[in-house]
């Protein structure tokens, strides 16, 4: 939603309009020619300063028309109204290369008469969020035939700088990258300015930057300092009205019983002070709005936190409020006294907790409304688990919830601190979205964006789009994994392949930094693994041996090397896999001979023995360093050794697989016990980090792989071909007597049923057409095929 301040006629509209995006097949002259619209902006505004901009273009038509398609963009962000209607929000992020433009239907939206297409455009320049990249202040609109050409952006667009917006700094003592806060001065600000009968006066016609230009077509000598127009494949984020729960506390007023789950005026009189912290009950990303009268002179602020501190940084219970601070992102208004205003803020906010002070001077205020639209990513939850275990379904809704937070026009490690899109995390949200929901657009553009933040060198950005450069090394080999992943779980072996040259590149950057026995030593930049705290991990890195190498990267390189040898084998070349498979047997000996300790039945984390970890053994056995003989023996070490680094909630993902690997899947549900305490915290979404209290972020869905493997341990379906063609089925049920659920499956939906009946296992499993398989059943391989197969053993 956007700020902004109707009547009270349009105020549904604007917060419960149903936005629906109408993707058309785009014209190949849109993407093969130069745009007959031009970039605009404000005459006289500064290019690159924090600003908000008012666009306006009235359209006359002699009949409804059946369509009128349109192609839309901005920098950095825009909110487009059709006739008072919310339209489309975007465009959704990429970088100066790859700058998206969404598609639009305008038709449902106009009129035989006249219309008025309207547009908030804001640069939050240097106060932008760190996932933001900008060239300048810019907006376009290019109608995609010539039918509807009287929309294309130029000078008759009208246009006024907003200048009641400022910014306001987030002062937080962590790292925290998404943006500002607002202060809105409402006497500056133009009310209705998107109605049909706003009056123009003072405003200016717009100024002409340069024409649009796909990317494709930037010419003989190339265009400087231009944004590389491609088409958005994603639909339009989801938004839908949610309401506070409760009040948690107030001060200062007496409150309606029922406000503000239920809509109710609330009167602040004259001269008062008073304080009201909400609580939503559970974490969301939405558009806080608020709908007001009166006031005059007065102000409004929100403060939105995840959980409430004791003091900073702990937060203790999430639950528990007394004696406790509210700590983050705040949005000012300061009052001009008029009636039926309603604002929202320019982008989502993050929060469980939202405090509003309300200040009146001489006048009054009254509260109609005050709730949030939540947004996000249009995952639908297309997977099913039966169970009369509660526990299970609990983990399998926060974890959802988690996933979809941190998931909107890009995947995110968090939505409150960084909304970065980070390929370690990525990685998992990837087979959380798959196993769960089965769509794999979003997927499909993170495997894009990781691919085009690529560098000259080799290596990938750690995070993209990110306009401060960063870079993980160890996330480079996890982007050949996630790319490896989709190669299985997804359905397009095509867009995999294409990104093959993009794996060997990575590879050979690493190639430079083997020593002749193969193993690494001084990679350059943040090594990172994992967030652990025990002697020499240093800001995630694990230990390194004095001559600079590690037992966990170089596990990390061989896991890439096996995964991209496979994966040229099978849809690449087979020059490469050979290379691979060469580079692989190398490092597995090195490995071997330089980390295993014969004494403890352990790889020790560099080659003095000295430290051990459970995430070096987990590679250790993901990566096939010991016979399957000897894996139970190591995995129980794994769980019990005491001695060994920890694995934080994030890296359980690899250790759990790993523990499955060695024959202890029946005992999955015992290793949630990080998860549990997250639960008895108060939490409603999974933590960054394994220490609860006094993590930075309550949302990281990195935490979420219990969505996962609820569905490939416990329900034991898993891939075992491309494209999921063909499955394996080996469930790890524990104690568990009756369990049964279903997946979306490239093919349609593939379901498991598990009953104890009369000392019998009563087992079905439903695979899509074109799809075949095996149960693994207690040492027994029994072929599946499509369709119902039904087992009693």
């Amino acid at each position: 939603m956007k700020t902004h301040f109707i009547q009270p006629a349009c105020l549904l509209i604007l917060f419960f309009y149903s936005m629906i995006s109408h993707t058309q097949n785009i014209a190949p002259a849109i993407l093969q020619k130069q745009w007959s619209a031009s970039w605009i902006t404000v005459p006289d505004a500064p290019s690159n300063a924090y600003g908000v901009y008012l666009f306006r273009k009235n359209l006359d038509l002699s009949s409804k028309p059946a369509t009128f398609v349109i192609h839309i963009s901005a920098d950095n962000r825009y909110k487009l109204f059709v006739n008072e209607k919310l339209v489309s929000l975007g465009p959704a992020r990429g970088d100066l290369n790859h700058w998206q433009f969404e598609t639009v239907d305008l038709a449902p939206y106009l009129q035989s008469g006249k219309n008025i297409i309207a547009a908030q455009v804001w640069n939050e320049a240097e106060w932008r969020p760190e996932a933001q990249i900008s060239l300048q202040t810019g907006f376009i609109v290019q109608a995609a035939n010539d039918a509807a050409k009287e929309i294309n952006t130029n000078s008759s667009w009208k246009c006024q700088r907003d200048s009641s917006y400022s910014p306001l700094r987030v002062t937080m003592a962590t790292y925290y990258v998404s943006g500002p806060g607002e202060l809105v001065q409402l006497a500056k600000q133009a009310k209705n300015w998107h109605s049909l009968d706003f009056p123009e006066t003072g405003w200016k016609n717009a100024k002409s930057i340069f024409p649009g230009n796909p990317k494709n077509i930037l010419g003989q000598y190339g265009t400087p300092n231009a944004w590389m127009l491609v088409p958005s494949t994603l639909p339009q984020m989801e938004l839908k009205p949610e309401r506070f729960a409760k009040v948690a506390s107030a001060a200062g007023l007496e409150l309606p019983a029922g406000f503000p789950n239920t809509k109710m005026e609330v009167r602040i009189p004259a001269n008062t002070v008073a304080t009201i912290l909400l609580d939503q009950n559970y974490l969301t990303n939405a558009y806080p709005a608020l709908q007001f009268s009166g006031g005059k002179d007065g102000s409004i602020s929100l403060m939105y936190a995840e959980a409430l501190f004791t003091k900073f940084p702990d937060k203790g219970n999430r639950n528990e409020v007394a004696g406790k601070q509210v700590i983050g992102r705040k949005d000012s208004l300061l009052l001009d006294g008029s009636s039926n205003q309603t604002y929202t803020t320019l982008a989502y906010r993050t929060y469980r907790y939202v405090q509003l002070r309300i200040i009146t001077k001489g006048e009054a205020l009254i509260l109609h409304d005050v709730f949030g639209n939540f947004t996000g990513y249009p995952f639908q939850f297309n997977a099913e688990l039966k169970t009369e275990h509660p526990e299970i379904n609990n983990m399998l809704e926060i974890g959802w919830r988690t996933a979809r937070l941190c998931a909107v026009e890009t995947y995110m490690d968090c939505p409150y601190y960084e909304q970065l899109q980070y390929i370690g995390d990525a990685r998992i949200q990837a087979l959380v979205s798959l196993y769960n929901s089965g769509d794999d657009r979003l997927l499909r553009q993170a495997l894009n964006q990781m691919d085009q933040s690529r560098q000259p060198e080799g290596v990938t950005f750690s995070r993209h789009p990110s306009y401060t450069p960063q870079y993980i090394p160890t996330f480079s080999l996890w982007y050949i994994g996630m790319l490896h992943d989709y190669s299985r779980y997804g359905k397009d072996l095509l867009f995999v392949k294409n990104k093959l040259s993009g794996t060997r590149q990575i590879l050979d950057y690493f190639r430079g930094f083997q020593a002749a026995d193969g193993s690494l030593h001084n990679v350059p930049y943040w090594m990172f693994t994992d967030w652990v705290t025990a002697k020499d991990w240093v800001a995630g890195r694990g230990p390194l041996s004095q001559d600079g190498s590690s037992a966990m990267l170089d596990l990390q390189l061989l896991w890439a090397y096996q995964l991209a040898a496979d994966l040229e084998s099978k849809i690449g070349m087979k020059e490469y896999a050979a290379i691979y498979q060469a580079q692989a047997l190398q490092l597995k000996k090195t490995i071997q001979s330089k980390y295993w300790d014969v004494g403890k039945n352990l790889y020790a984390d560099r080659r003095e023995k000295d430290l051990f970890s459970q995430h070096t053994n987990a590679l250790a056995i993901l990566t096939g360093m010991l016979e399957p003989v000897k894996l139970p023996a190591l995995g129980q070490k794994l769980l019990n050794d005491a001695n060994l680094a920890p694995a934080s909630i994030y890296f359980k993902y690899y250790l759990h697989q790993a523990l499955v690997k060695a024959g202890m899947g029946n005992d999955y549900l015992k290793w949630l016990d990080k998860w549990r305490e997250n639960i008895q915290m108060g939490l409603s979404t999974w933590a960054e980090t394994s220490e609860i209290s006094t993590t930075r972020s309550d949302c990281h869905a990195w935490g979420a792989s219990p969505n996962i493997e609820f569905f490939r341990t416990i329900l034991g379906i898993d891939s075992d071909g491309l494209n999921f063609s063909k499955v394996k089925i080996q469930p790890h049920l524990g104690d568990l007597k009756n369990i049964s659920g279903k997946i979306p499956h490239p093919n349609g939906t593939l379901s498991t049923s598990y009953r104890w009946l009369q000392n019998k296992w009563e087992i079905q499993v439903d695979l899509p057409s074109k799809t075949s398989g095996t149960l693994v059943w207690k040492g027994k391989i029994l072929p599946l095929k499509e369709g119902v197969n039904k087992f009693s053993l």
